[in-house]
């Protein structure tokens, strides 16, 4: 998907590096950040969507899920508090951008668009878009899509490659389950989104097929804001001890059933 982290050594760290910016003319202290101000009291500020089970969503009042079990194993290995937040999936990339969030983790797939707005950690989970429609459908490839009433949800890749369908009218929609509702009440033909969400969507929902060919193959990663270099080395790390320890992979295991 959707597909598509300032974490600090310590509050003197933090201080060093405002008064060399300050002492640069590049920024002032009335420019510090929310998630900046956060970091410098021990805790790391995420950003997502959590209509994206399994990776994430609520469960009664708590955000959890596969990028939210990530994030906080990731904020363990830096000795971090972590503070998650919940927006619309479009939002997430701009809450980064203006220091709102120190990081995203919201089953972003990495592409090249969104490369030029934020940097991204290595990744840590292979996915792919899918086509949700209803049994019987005459859409049985991504071929037959040409010309159809497709839903997708507002800022994912699905979002962006439906635009590629020729003839296809693009429904948008908030949430990924609305566009699977729209689907159940004929409004739209098929729904385009990540692989692990529609089996849990199929599932709620009776009468509805995933398309044994993806729509496309894609992976997912964390993204922080750009050039903080810092940051990025210090997930990065984190994420590497937790492949090395098979604790990422009992992480996804929680959540995905093999298959």
């Amino acid at each position: 998907m959707k597909k598509n982290v300032i974490a600090m050594v310590g509050v003197a760290c933090v201080a060093a590096l405002l008064t060399a910016c300050a002492g640069s003319g590049t920024k002032t202290e009335t420019e510090t950040t929310a998630a900046g101000q956060k970091e410098a009291a021990g805790k790391l500020v995420m950003v997502t969507n959590a209509e994206f089970p399994p990776y994430e969503y609520y469960d009664k009042n708590e955000i959890v899920g596969i990028d939210a079990d990530i994030a906080r194993a990731i904020a363990d290995k830096l000795g971090m508090e972590l503070d998650i937040q919940d927006m619309a999936f479009d939002s997430l990339i701009p809450a980064v951008q203006s220091g709102k969030a120190d990081f995203t983790a919201a089953g972003m797939t990495v592409n090249e668009d969104r490369k030029k707005n934020v940097d991204f950690t290595d990744t840590y989970a292979e996915a792919a878009q899918v086509i949700i429609v209803k049994e019987g459908s005459e859409i049985k490839t991504p071929d037959d899509l040409t010309g159809k009433k497709i839903g997708v949800q507002t800022g994912t890749t699905g979002d962006i490659y439906a635009d590629d369908i020729e003839n296809a009218e693009v429904k948008r929609y908030n949430k990924g389950m609305e566009a699977v509702m729209a689907l159940t009440q004929d409004k739209i033909d098929a729904v385009i989104i990540d692989r692990e969400p529609a089996k849990v969507f199929v599932k709620e929902n009776a009468g509805l097929v995933i398309l044994d060919e993806a729509f496309t193959e894609e992976e997912y990663a964390i993204a922080v804001k750009k050039d903080n270099k810092e940051l990025l080395d210090k997930i990065n790390g984190a994420i590497k001890e937790l492949k090395e320890s098979g604790e990422l992979k009992k992480i996804v295991d929680k959540y995905i059933t093999a298959e």
